[in-house]
């Protein structure tokens, strides 16, 4: 079979049911899997940082942030290319490739946290390359967009988006497990003594990159022989069109407020509880607890998409932005973010937890805006997919930087979430000028 798909008509009904649904299903499952380990890769270094001290490296709070920020520079400079690459190349190649890519980060890291002597600016450069799995979404996603029709657009967007957001809790989850023990009987390495309030332990820390070789490798296969590739033609340049309509710049305004604050908020999620909670005694565990805000920002994602379908997404998007100017103003002015005793800490994660809940419905309905803001030209839309994808894709650099400038310049990140809700007071007006309001201009 050729990979490329001559006659592709998902809008005709005849067509998706004899044709079109089968494979679309098959891409979409193998692109969320893959997408999976795309975000699980993405912040392998937000969970694996606030190790590294333990095991003696001797890095700065502000040098840590740095680490955790490196990523989503990356992640955001790439979607913009990969926002380009499924008219030019094809589904089948760029997944294919994008998915093998990853191996070398996931190799290069775990050999570096083998070696205690290995720099700082190795581990930014890695940081960096670890950024390969943020970029996929905005090559993942506008494929996923031409192989279905309008009408379950939202459904198969939220699935994928959304499960493919449960990679960055399976990275937090796996990661105190995957460590503790010798994978493959040592041959990936011997043990690290982590000191941790006067305990220590033996960790395996390279085995939290190690372990996704195989499934990176697998999938890429898979990949290469299953996935097949939409005749949607254009040259770069046919692309630049997007940039001549006032509304990709409007959407990708308010998926900075729902995606860049997700992923954001997941990057900065564990080295924030340790920085701020972490000089209590009996200090919590970053780790025990990053992975929850993720999982429910990516579940409800998923259960959010089939709703925004049967009411629109303009909406949704509305609830979503006063729930994190909401939330943002608690952390902001509740003393959450400067506290006393360890008593807060649970109000503290709650709030957090409210923040991904807010984030995972907006990255739902806002997907399903898109779409239909941009119905007259599949192509644009897939376009704009990619590109609010890859601007929002600097979250975990811009708010892990700003979290560490707020900390080190304040003692505190309250000047950060005071900034957060300001902007998310913004991207909310304009969500409801343009989209939400009735005889707005886009209802979406």
């Amino acid at each position: 079979m050729s990979h490329e798909l001559q006659d592709w008509r998902p809008e005709d009904p005849v067509f998706w049911e004899q044709t079109g649904r089968r494979i679309a299903w098959r891409t979409l499952i193998i692109t969320t899997v893959s997408l999976v380990l795309s975000f699980a890769t993405w912040f392998v270094m937000s969970a694996m940082v606030v190790r590294l001290g333990g095991i003696g490296f001797k890095f700065t709070e502000m040098q840590l942030f740095w680490l955790t920020a490196m990523p989503g520079l990356a992640g955001g400079t790439l979607r913009l290319g990969h926002t380009f690459l499924i008219p030019i190349f094809g589904t089948r190649l760029v997944i294919t490739v994008a998915t093998l890519a990853k191996l070398l980060p996931c190799i290069g890291l775990g050999f570096a946290i083998l070696d205690p002597a290995t720099p700082f600016w190795v581990f930014l450069l890695l940081s960096f390359l670890v950024g390969f799995g943020g970029g996929d979404f905005s090559s993942f996603m506008p494929s996923t967009s031409i192989f279905f029709p309008k009408r379950l657009q939202g459904t198969a967007l939220g699935i994928q988006a959304g499960i493919g957001n449960f990679g960055v809790s399976l990275t937090q989850f796996v990661t105190p497990w995957i460590i503790s023990f010798a994978v493959a009987g040592g041959m990936l390495g011997g043990s690290q003594t982590l000191t941790r309030a006067d305990k220590t332990s033996q960790v395996w820390l390279q085995n939290a990159a190690f372990w996704y070789l195989p499934f990176l490798l697998v999938l890429g296969v898979v990949s290469w022989v299953w996935l097949r590739s939409v005749p949607v033609k254009a040259s770069f340049r046919e692309q630049l069109d997007i940039f001549k309509n006032k509304h990709t710049y409007f959407c990708t305004i308010t998926y900075v407020m729902t995606f860049g604050a997700f992923s954001g908020l997941a990057a900065a999620f564990p080295l924030l509880i340790k920085t701020v909670y972490g000089k209590f005694d009996n200090a919590p565990d970053p780790l025990k607890y990053a992975f929850l805000g993720p999982l429910i920002g990516s579940l409800m994602r998923i259960l959010a998409g089939p709703l925004t379908d049967k009411w629109g997404g303009a909406i949704f998007t509305q609830l979503c932005g006063v729930g994190l100017v909401l939330g943002a103003g608690v952390l902001a002015f509740g003393g959450l973010l400067t506290p006393t005793s360890l008593d807060q800490f649970p109000m503290f994660v709650w709030v957090m937890l409210g923040l991904f809940f807010c984030t995972g419905v907006g990255n739902a309905a806002t997907f399903r805006q898109y779409p239909v803001i941009f119905s007259h030209s599949p192509r644009q839309a897939a376009g704009v997919i990619g590109f609010t994808a890859a601007i929002a894709a600097y979250g975990p650099f811009l708010f892990a930087t700003l979290i560490g400038w707020s900390r080190s310049s304040t003692g505190s990140a309250k000047p950060f979430f005071v900034g957060l809700l300001v902007y998310c007071l913004v991207a909310t007006a304009i969500n409801w000028w343009f989209y939400a309001r009735k005889g707005a201009e886009k209802p979406s």
